[in-house]
């Protein structure tokens, strides 16, 4: 939501951010008022907004509740799908007085979410597996926006249940035997840890050397870097990034 309100001009609003809010560069000198599960109520009074804006998460529902018999205006909007996020961007575009930026942001998104996808259309469909953490071993699953990511990306997601964001044991895994598997769970270390996991020299694209990294936390922020995020994701399963289009320029 942090990139949200600066995607639509509205750097200067802002008084606040998360602990994980570190996109763009300048927001790192606002104050931070906790995390995603563990937001601090007065640090947030203390810099006494007009709006709160946010992800609904663990905490959502509670602190939209306290803030609002404060009578603080919020905003947490559902961003479990691609659709949502996009519909996201207008409504608060329209929140922040902001109303043609909401609606260009959006559009933009949408062309470049759409060029990828042709691109990703003409190359070889490969099954595969997106980690989010290790241990336990979270992944994406069908209903949450990075399912949608990894068709946009031109590849068929192997996780076909358990919803958006199961945990799957070796067995599992071993089951689904991807094509790919790109690890989103080691972006801070570098490098990538999951082959060498008890057990995972038995997974195909582990032998064959397909267990790639993911670049960036543009794919995992349910916000207008989307189109971002799904490059750097068909790098990752592709092992090629679509070409930039003009809009990146």
């Amino acid at each position: 939501m942090t990139e949200a309100v600066v995607a639509l001009g509205g750097l200067e609003l802002l008084v606040g951010r998360s602990a994980h809010c570190d996109f763009p560069a300048d927001v790192a000198r606002l104050p931070s008022v906790g995390g995603y599960a563990d937001p601090d109520m007065e640090r947030i009074l203390a810099l006494a907004p007009s709006l709160v804006v946010g992800e609904r998460g663990p905490a959502g529902p509670a602190l939209e509740e306290r803030l609002r018999a404060r009578g603080i205006a919020t905003f947490f909007p559902p961003t479990g799908s691609v659709a949502e996020i996009e519909s996201m961007l207008v409504e608060l575009g329209a929140r922040l007085g902001r109303v043609e930026a909401g609606r260009r942001v959006r559009a933009t998104l949408e062309r470049r979410l759409a060029r990828i996808s042709e691109w990703g259309r003409a190359r070889t469909s490969v099954r595969a597996v997106v980690v989010f953490d290790a241990r336990p071993l979270y992944v994406a699953g069908p209903g949450g926006f990075p399912d949608e990511l990894v068709r946009f990306a031109g590849a068929t997601n192997a996780v076909t249940s358990g919803g958006a964001y199961p945990t799957l044991d070796l067995e599992r895994m071993l089951a689904l035997d991807p094509d790919v598997i790109v690890d989103a769970s080691a972006m801070d270390a570098g490098s990538s840890a999951l082959a060498s996991l008890v057990g995972w020299s038995r997974l195909r694209a582990v032998r064959e050397g397909r267990v790639r990294m993911l670049e960036g936390s543009a794919a995992l922020r349910p916000g207008p870097r989307l189109a971002d995020g799904v490059r750097a994701l068909a790098k990752a399963l592709h092992g090629e990034a679509p070409p930039p289009d003009p809009e990146e320029s």
